[in-house]
């Protein structure tokens, strides 16, 4: 990319996980594991990779957030390997009065472990790939206000249920839509640290939902998915996609990211800002993008370069502070956006007190990525 220019972080928000006993299993500490987030009046809505789960967190008179609960959501949605089961969710987005989550859909290959097993073990436990259905949930949960900016997931309000696409320990809606995909079927057996298919963005408008993908990236290309859900009437617990654009179950767009996978989305009004980073298991830098007016797209295709803006280039920093989330912070002022990491750095995070700090950036005047030389 080029023409951008650097970030301003102007300040921090602290977020404090106290109801950390619930989440003893997880290998890496939450607060240095988060993977998705959400604002609903008061609260930030957080995920973490390796649960399925998702936690709340509470506005504070001071502007930190905390006052931790955790939410298990085998309770609110039907999960097919339980509570223990492994989600990914790697996005969340409050619209509504719902709270929308996906899993990552991806599949993934067992690590090596060299230094726990001799070359040959090694490179058999390479042979395994791995399918956690959990991690092939999208669906949405309702949210009531229980308090004046204080909002609870339920499994269901009056006319309001909690619903989700078809999923099973085998088959995928979302899978089984995309399998003659003309550019996608074949990422869907791949890996998602290969280039395979991996959800990481989530952004809704009403009916509305988009998938920023993190892979595959298509000659440079990143790819967004956009469905249109309705509720299955014999079932109040099922979404399901409407046929759109010549009878696919999705509309599909692709943008030049100069190679780079999309991380999480948020609509700023009729605009879509993409938090783009390196796709499989690469360390690289990470942007905050725009796309003009995505909201009015109605058709599959490749975006034109001159409706892509680059917003800001976030910090680069070896092996930590991978930007994980991004969401709209009007706290800070009319462009404020708030940026949540997965590996904090150390000058980052609080271990005594399971607090991390997100930051809040200010971007300079966007400028325009342009079309490639």
């Amino acid at each position: 990319m080029h023409g951008h220019s650097p970030i301003q972080t102007t300040q921090q928000v602290s977020l404090t996980f106290s109801d950390w006993k619930p989440l003893r299993h997880v290998e890496d500490p939450l607060q240095k594991d988060l993977s998705a987030v959400a604002r609903v009046g008061d609260c930030l809505f957080l995920a973490c990779d390796e649960t399925a789960s998702v936690e709340r967190l509470r506005r504070l008179e001071d502007g930190r957030f905390g006052d931790h609960h955790h939410f298990a959501l085998d309770t609110l949605v039907d999960l097919p390997a339980g509570a223990d089961g492994e989600m990914d969710i790697e996005g969340l987005c409050a619209s509504d009065g719902f709270l929308w989550i996906v899993g990552s859909h991806s599949l993934k290959r067992s690590k090596p472990k060299r230094d726990e097993n001799d070359r040959d073990e090694a490179l058999q436990r390479m042979e395994e790939i791995e399918r956690e259905p959990n991690r092939y949930f999208l669906g949405r949960i309702p949210l009531v206000e229980e308090a004046l900016g204080l909002f609870v997931p339920i499994r269901s309000d009056d006319e309001r249920h909690a619903a989700w696409i078809k999923y099973s320990k085998k088959h995928s809606s979302l899978v089984k839509w995309l399998g003659d995909d003309p550019q996608l079927g074949c990422f869907l057996g791949v890996p998602s640290k290969e280039n395979g298919f991996d959800v990481e963005g989530l952004a809704v408008r009403g009916n509305r939902v988009w998938l920023g993908l993190r892979g595959p990236v298509l000659r440079g290309h990143a790819v967004i998915l956009d469905l249109e859900m309705k509720s299955k009437g014999s079932n109040p617990n099922r979404l399901k996609a409407c046929r759109v654009d010549g009878g696919h179950r999705h509309r599909k767009h692709l943008l030049d990211t100069r190679g780079l996978g999309i991380r999480d989305m948020r609509f700023d009004g009729d605009d879509l800002l993409l938090l783009v980073g390196p796709t499989m298991s690469l360390e690289g830098p990470a942007f905050v993008l725009r796309w003009r007016d995505a909201v009015h797209d109605n058709a599959s295709g490749v975006i034109s370069p001159n409706r892509i803006e680059t917003v800001t280039e976030l910090p680069y920093r070896l092996n930590v502070d991978h930007p994980e989330g991004l969401e709209l912070w009007p706290d800070a002022g009319p462009k404020a956006l708030l940026i949540i990491y997965d590996a904090p750095a150390p000058d980052r995070a609080d271990p005594d007190t399971f607090t991390v700090r997100a930051d809040v950036i200010h971007p300079p005047a966007v400028t325009w990525i342009g079309s490639r030389d």
